[in-house]
């Protein structure tokens, strides 16, 4: 449960940063905050705050990463 929690936060916060809003509302805030603290950790490594499983930086760093390449992709693919 906590990690939903923390996952959802760090989507939020995240889609915050860019000014974007993450598709799919909390349940996409989720997805980008798992998703991007896999990228993260896996690019940048294990450092920083360990909160519910997730290394705060490098998550918060994924999900910014990840958030923006699917605002690439979604603006592609609309103005289609």
């Amino acid at each position: 449960m906590w990690s939903l929690i923390v996952g959802g936060v760090l989507g939020a916060i995240a889609g915050a940063i860019m000014g974007k809003d993450v598709p799919g509302g909390i349940i996409g805030n989720i997805i980008a905050g798992f998703l991007g603290s896999w990228l993260g950790t896996s690019l940048i490594g294990e450092w920083g705050p360990n909160i519910g499983g997730f290394y705060i930086v490098p998550a918060l760093i994924g999900a910014v990463v990840l958030i923006f390449i699917v605002s690439l992709v979604l603006r592609n693919t609309r103005s289609r």
